[in-house]
C-alpha cells in the first residue's frame, strides 16, 4: 500500500489546495497518470502518480488545503509494498526531478497485478481463469473476450501479455453491436453534474482520453437555459472556475517572497550583449514562405533553441546551487516565464529542450503556453526547469534583466528585434538586432563564464540551419 501525497511544485510551495480528484476508488492508475488537479498559489495543476497499482481510498475532500508531504489518498501497488506516490521534494533538496521511490520487496514473477479480490470467470473448455480489474479494463478497452483466453500466467490467471497478443491477432474483434466505450467522468464532475442537472451524454470531456471534468461540466451548465439554479458552490469549486481571478493576489505574493530570497540570498551579476539577427531573420522568413500557416515559426524559436544549446555548451551555468555547491543539471530543461492572463507569471519547463528540433521546439512551447494560461499544466511540466528564459520581445521591451529563480543558477533574457544602425565590414546600414542579457549566481560562475555563455548564443544565432 502505497500514499499519494501533496507534492512540492516549486521551492516557495508550503501548501496547496486539492480541488478534484480526476479518478475514483478502484480504478487501475499507471505511473505517470494525472490523479488529482492541485491549486497552488501560481497556478492550477493537474497532478501525476509516481506508482502504477490501483486507486484507493481518498484521504482528503476537494477543496482541503494541506501542507506538501500530507497523504491524499492511498495506493494499492502492483507489489503489495508501501511507497510513496505524487510525492516531490523541495527543488532546493532534490532539483533533478521526482524523488527514487523508496526500496521495495522484488516483486512476484507474474505478470499480471494482482489484487486482494481477484475475479474469476469460467472460461469453456479452458478451466478457471481469473484477471484482476487493470486486465479487466485492458480487455475492455481491446475489445477481448475473456472467457475465450487461455491465460498464460500462474493457475490459468490472463496476464498483460495475453490481452495485447489477443488484440493484436484479432484487430477486427470488435463489432457494430459490441458496447460503446464510456465517457471517463471525474468524482467531482458526476457530483457537478448531479448538482447543476447536466446530462453528462451532452458534455464533451476536455480532460486525458476526452475525460469530463468539473470545469466541462460547468461550462456545459452555463449554456443550458433552462438549467436550474446551481446551490452555493465551494471554495475549491469558485476557485476551480476562475483560477486567474481568485490566485492573483496569492500569486503576487508568493512570487514577491520568492524574489526577495533570490535578491537577499543570491550575488547577482549581470551581463549583456546584442546579437545581429540578419542571418537568421532572413533563415526564418524564407522558411516561413515555404511552410503552411501552421508550421510557421516565430523569432522566439530560435532564440530559445540557441538559448539551449549554448546551456549544453557552457554547463556551469546549467543546474542548480544547493548545500553550498554547484550541481549540473541532467539535460538542459529550459523554463519559460509566461505571462498569465490574470496577472502574474508562470514558468513550465520544456524538457530536452536542446535535443528537440526547432519545429518540435516550436510545437511544444505553444502547447506549454496555452495550457499554461488555462490552468492545464501537470506537476512535471512546473518543476526541475535547469535554467529559466524570459522573452519580452513580444511586450515591446528591448532589454530585460531577470532574477536568478533559486536554486537555479542563471536567467536569460531577450528583447525585442528591432533595427539599428549597425557596421559590417566596416560599412554602416541597418540591420535586425536583439539585445541578449545574463543574469547569474556569483557563487557557481564569474563573469568570464557568462561572457562565454552569451558568445555561443550569438554564434549559434548566425547559423541557423544548424539549430
Amino acid at each position: 500500500m502505497g500514499e499519494f501525497t501533496m507534492p512540492s511544485l516549486g521551492a516557495d510551495m508550503d501548501e496547496g489546495t486539492l480541488v478534484e480528484w480526476l479518478v475514483e476508488p478502484g480504478a487501475p492508475i499507471r505511473r505517470g497518470d494525472p490523479v488529482a488537479v492541485v491549486e497552488t498559489a501560481k497556478s492550477t495543476i493537474e497532478v501525476e502518480c509516481f506508482e502504477s497499482g490501483t486507486m484507493g481510498r481518498p484521504l482528503v475532500e476537494p477543496g482541503t488545503t494541506v501542507p506538501v508531504g500530507t497523504p491524499l489518498a492511498l495506493i494499492e501497488t502492483a507489489a503489495g509494498t508501501r511507497g510513496k506516490a505524487g510525492r516531490a521534494r523541495k527543488p532546493r533538496k532534490e532539483p533533478q526531478g521526482p524523488p527514487a521511490p523508496e526500496r521495495t520487496r522484488p516483486a512476484e514473477p507474474a505478470e499480471p497485478v494482482r489484487t486482494r479480490e481477484p475475479v474469476a470467470s469460467e472460461a469453456p473448455g479452458h478451466g478457471h481463469v481469473e484477471a484482476g480489474p487493470l486486465i479487466r479494463h485492458l480487455a475492455e478497452k481491446g475489445g477481448v473476450d475473456l472467457a475465450a483466453l487461455r491465460g498464460s500466467g500462474p493457475g490459468g490467471r490472463v496476464t498483460r501479455a495475453d490481452i495485447e497478443r489477443a488484440a493484436a491477432a484479432a484487430p477486427t474483434a470488435r463489432t457494430p453491436t459490441a458496447r460503446a466505450p464510456r465517457a471517463r467522468v471525474t468524482p467531482l464532475a458526476r457530483r457537478r453534474a448531479a448538482e447543476l442537472g447536466v446530462d453528462l451524454s451532452s458534455v464533451a470531456g476536455t480532460g486525458k482520453d476526452a475525460a469530463i471534468r468539473a470545469e466541462d461540466v460547468s461550462r456545459a451548465a452555463s449554456g443550458h437555459a433552462g438549467a436550474p439554479s446551481p446551490p452555493p458552490r465551494t471554495t475549491a469549486a469558485v476557485r476551480a472556475s476562475r483560477p486567474s481571478e481568485d490566485q492573483a493576489p496569492a500569486m503576487r505574493r508568493a512570487i514577491a517572497r520568492l524574489m526577495s530570497r533570490a535578491n537577499r540570498d543570491v550575488p547577482h551579476y549581470y551581463l549583456s550583449t546584442t546579437v545581429d539577427m540578419a542571418v537568421p531573420m532572413d533563415w526564418l522568413h524564407d522558411r516561413n514562405r515555404r511552410s503552411p500557416m501552421s508550421e510557421r515559426l516565430l523569432p522566439a524559436a530560435l532564440l530559445l533553441k540557441a538559448a539551449a544549446l549554448a546551456a549544453h555548451e557552457v554547463p556551469e551555468l546549467n543546474g542548480f546551487w544547493t548545500d553550498d555547491r554547484f550541481t549540473a543539471g541532467e539535460g538542459v530543461h529550459l523554463g519559460v516565464a509566461v505571462s498569465l492572463r490574470g496577472g502574474g507569471l508562470i514558468a513550465p519547463v520544456l524538457r530536452g529542450a536542446d535535443t528537440l528540433e526547432v519545429p518540435a521546439l516550436m510545437s511544444a512551447l505553444k502547447d506549454l503556453v496555452s495550457r499554461a494560461r488555462t490552468g492545464r499544466l501537470r506537476g512535471s511540466e512546473v518543476s526541475g526547469a535547469t535554467l529559466t528564459v524570459t522573452n519580452l520581445g513580444d511586450q515591446g521591451v528591448e532589454t530585460v534583466f531577470g532574477v536568478v529563480h533559486p536554486p537555479q543558477v542563471a536567467l536569460v533574457g531577450f528583447g525585442r528585434v528591432v533595427d539599428r544602425p549597425w557596421a559590417v565590414d566596416g560599412l554602416l546600414g541597418v540591420r535586425p538586432v536583439v539585445t541578449v542579457t545574463l543574469s547569474a549566481d556569483h557563487r557557481a560562475t564569474d563573469g568570464a563564464v557568462g561572457a562565454r555563455y552569451l558568445t555561443a548564443v550569438d554564434r549559434l544565432l548566425q547559423n541557423p540551419e544548424k539549430l
